[in-house]
């Protein structure tokens, strides 16, 4: 399979037309393939949770479009309540925006490798097409 612009474009229209905004081609050789390689389709406005994969780098590369992979770091706070026991100790988690980095290869920045373990989402820009890859099973 060639990845020329009518694929892009294709994928594009079909990620514009999903309630999600978002679309992905598998490139995996067969369902037993241990990775995970895929092109995805992103519109503005859709919506990636911050997440993380514990176990495996991620390399990101943008082929077309621009958007900004935003980093996190998780902070742990603990909270005194007030229960009809007495006082608990409430673990509360969130997250503060660490870094952006904006991919565009119009201007020259075409992706990033994201470490095992970090927090991570993406913001996009204008729509743009990225290809991923991470170790470890592809589970739909």
């Amino acid at each position: 399979m060639n990845f020329d612009r009518n694929v892009l474009d294709e994928l594009t229209q079909r990620a514009k037309e999903s309630p999600r905004l978002r679309m992905n081609l598998d490139l995996r050789n067969s369902p037993e393939d241990g990775s995970q390689r895929m092109l995805n389709a992103l519109q503005p406005g859709t919506v990636v949770p911050i997440h993380r994969h514990e176990n495996t780098d991620e390399t990101v590369i943008c082929l077309c479009g621009r958007l900004e992979e935003i980093i996190y770091e998780e902070v742990t706070e603990y909270e005194r309540v007030l229960t009809s026991g007495g006082e608990d100790v409430v673990k509360k988690s969130s997250f503060k925006e660490v870094s952006r980095q904006l991919l565009c290869p119009a201007d020259g920045i075409y992706g990033m490798q994201i470490p095992a373990g970090t927090w991570h989402s993406i913001y996009v820009i204008e729509p743009s097409v990225i290809f991923e890859a991470k170790d470890g099973a592809y589970v739909p």
